[in-house]
């Protein structure tokens, strides 16, 4: 929903993502899979030895190191992450003096743009709504406007408009640097969210 992609598609190991980028073709996200068992160490080998399409991604609710094994030196790993939820409540919007948010839905994703004194877009994130569920993605603050709170600013701006559209559970996959602002919010890390990335080397 958020990233106007086409509707997972349900495979054997999980889900199948056309997301159609130059940086990612096609994810594939692996569900339920434990790498100690060997009908899904092996359901998650013969997918990642099928794959001949640069720039696939294959991802997985498990720490790096445990999906490393299963993949060659043509694939890179992506930055680590966590999936992340909370129970939404409405929240009380603060920002520094100055900044404005505003805030705009269209076709089930909300958007909202912190902008300066000057009309300078300062931060930004959006939500894809789901139900009674929602994705919290894109979540940025320029550089020129870090550690001024813009980032709690857009989340509370975020969360609010989700909790105004039925919306009672917030669900996002934060970095590393990430995770810290969302657990000073509220959130709950589920799990690891590791990925690797195809990039064989040119002939």
């Amino acid at each position: 929903m958020s990233r106007g992609t086409p509707k997972p598609v349900d495979v054997p190991w999980g889900l199948r993502i056309e997301v159609g980028q130059p940086t990612q073709a096609v994810r594939h996200v692996l569900l339920g899979t434990d790498p100690d068992t060997d009908t899904d160490a092996g359901t998650a080998r013969r997918l990642i030895g099928s794959v001949t399409e640069p720039t696939t991604c294959v991802k997985a609710f498990l720490p790096p190191h445990a999906m490393e094994p299963w993949f060659s030196s043509a694939w890179e790993p992506t930055d680590p992450c966590y999936l992340m939820a909370i129970d939404l409540r409405p929240s009380r919007v603060q920002g520094p003096e100055g900044y404005t948010a505003a805030v705009e839905t269209a076709s089930g994703v909300t958007y909202v743009r912190i902008l300066s004194a000057d009309g300078e877009l300062a931060a930004c994130g959006q939500t894809g709504l789901t139900g009674t569920a929602c994705v919290f993605d894109q979540i940025v603050t320029e550089p020129a406007h870090q550690r001024r709170g813009l980032g709690t600013m857009v989340m509370d701006t975020l969360t609010n408009a989700a909790v105004e559209n039925g919306v009672s559970t917030g669900i996002l996959g934060a970095t590393v640097q990430g995770r810290a602002l969302y657990e000073a919010l509220g959130w709950k890390v589920l799990s690891p969210l590791s990925g690797f990335v195809y990039r064989p080397v040119a002939p």
